[in-house]
């Protein structure tokens, strides 16, 4: 029950309900019921958390594949169990190692968040990839803290995170008088573990508060854009029915000719805002193009895009940076892709799955780091989920993007949680780099993050929307943008060698 408790309280440290004070404590439970126990059984332990958390902060994927990948109720719950217990497994793989390398209440102070940030970078690139809420997200809401972002990344709040729960769990054990596997919690490792922390935690929030006045400056003197952004909020179910299209993009021409008096240098649609192959479908793109040309402005627009090789066609998610003379001036084509939704993994033995997407064929994953040149500044685009990894909005960065451009289509999670969850982990991109983030969603959330990750302005779900403001474009690299997930790395590699130590230590000593 204990462990089950900590499940329940990382999720609410996240979106919707958002108590991110919550993670401070949130792990406690799940300290106290591993005290004693053998590795194994705080593997099943550590399994009961992971269960509890993911399975009420996923929920949400079931509703997806029943309502818009038409799957049985039964086949979408089994899904939802099965993305649950993989995540699920790295909890249980945290505790076991946990009760594993923390045998004294010094190690117990050390490790945990050693651990915990190596399993978190694992779980970012392994088997592709699923880095969806890691536990620093949860402070997404609180821009002191997560300015530490433009070095350690996401990582770096979430070790102190994890800090902040062994340092009171080590006085807890302190004041009730408990020990920790058999030994002594002494006067010294309870001051000790919490003076650390507050000083880590002190530090993190002086260079936070004098980074959001530092960066301020430098977005106020810097060259600005007006942007716009167009929510047409329309129904998934509807969305690609070819009886819909005509009316689908007279909907979003309408929407962004309300921009024209604002006069925006940019006007930004979501993915597949055109459902329809973009400048292959000649009535319903010269529609567009017309659109374009009343509104006299630069058009970033999401469509499905259909290149032919050897007579073998070959599918993309694309974004088009289209001029106000209907031209193409760049386009972009998603580099990662959804399994499942845009693409089938095993395939060959998984044919029954087939895919969440309605098109003809399988897409095909574009050159991670490709930027768009638009006059004198440079676009990033990243599509969808693609903004939950960090490694992509870096390389792009690093390959001179001022701007970053999100849009995505989270009509499929409906009013469930996922969309919130979806929108907190887009900050992070925006403090990592020191770059403005621009977001457009079909149904929302929509909006505007500036360089230290505060919302400039943002639309409500499920609602027709547009949204006009400047934002300022940054050419400073960070050092995250500069060296990456180094910091994680480092805890990765200093926990392999702090387990191989005591691995050698417990033979020689056996």
């Amino acid at each position: 029950m204990l462990a089950i408790l900590s499940g329940f309280l990382l999720t609410l440290s996240f979106p919707r309900t958002n108590f991110s004070w919550i993670a401070w404590f949130s792990l406690i439970p799940l300290f106290a019921a591993l005290n004693n126990l053998s590795p194994k059984k705080s593997f099943y332990i550590g399994l009961c958390t992971g269960v509890a958390h993911y399975l009420t902060l996923v929920y949400w994927l079931a509703y997806t594949m029943k309502t818009y990948g038409h799957l049985p109720l039964y086949l979408s719950v089994a899904i939802l169990l099965l993305l649950t217990a993989y995540l699920a497994f790295y909890t249980a793989v945290f505790s076991m190692t946990f009760i594993w390398a923390c045998s004294s209440p010094v190690y117990l102070f050390t490790m945990p968040p050693l651990i915990w940030v190596s399993l978190e970078y694992i779980r970012s690139f392994l088997f592709t990839g699923f880095p969806w809420e890691l536990v620093g997200y949860s402070q997404h809401n609180t821009l002191p803290i997560i300015q530490i972002s433009d070095i350690l990344g996401v990582y770096g709040i979430s070790f102190c995170i994890v800090l902040s729960n062994v340092a009171i769990f080590i006085n807890c054990l302190f004041i009730i008088g408990k020990t920790w596997q058999g030994k002594k919690v002494g006067l010294g490792h309870a001051l000790g573990s919490i003076m650390t922390f507050a000083l880590i935690f002190g530090l993190i929030w002086f260079y936070g508060t004098w980074r959001i006045e530092n960066v301020n400056k430098l977005a106020s003197g810097s060259p600005s854009v007006r942007a716009a952004i167009v929510q047409g909020n329309i129904d998934q179910d509807k969305k690609w029915d070819r009886v819909f299209q005509r009316s689908s993009v007279l909907k979003y021409i309408k929407l962004s000719l309300q921009t024209k008096k604002n006069k925006p240098d940019l006007v930004v649609w979501p993915e597949t805002a055109t459902p329809f192959y973009f400048l292959r479908n000649v009535e319903l793109s010269k529609l567009v193009q017309d659109g374009i040309r009343e509104t006299g402005a630069d058009f970033f627009i999401g469509s499905p895009a259909v290149k032919f090789e050897k007579e073998t066609p070959k599918h993309y998610n694309s974004v088009f940076l289209v001029g106000p003379d209907g031209n193409l001036y760049g386009k972009y084509d998603k580099a990662h892709l959804v399994p499942f939704g845009e693409y089938v993994p095993f395939k060959k033995w998984l044919p029954f799955l087939g895919k969440m997407v309605e098109s003809v064929g399988d897409f095909h994953s574009g050159k991670k780091g490709q930027t768009i040149q638009w006059g004198k500044h440079v676009i990033g685009s990243q599509i969808c989920y693609e903004i939950i990894f960090p490694n992509l909005a870096r390389a792009m960065t690093q390959n001179k993007a001022e701007l970053l451009i999100n849009v995505t289509n989270d009509a499929w999670y409906g009013r469930s949680s996922a969309p919130y969850q979806h929108f907190s982990m887009a900050k992070f991109r925006a403090v990592e780099n020191r770059r403005s983030l621009i977001r457009a969603a079909n149904t929302g959330i929509s909006g505007f993050i500036d360089p230290s990750g505060k919302v400039i302005g943002s639309t409500e779900l499920f609602q027709d929307a547009v949204m006009t403001t400047e934002v300022p474009t940054l050419g400073i690299k960070t050092f995250y943008t500069r060296f990456g997930d180094l910091f994680a790395m480092a805890c990765l590699a200093l926990t392999l060698v702090i387990m191989g130590i005591k691995i050698a230590y417990r033979q020689k000593t056996a």
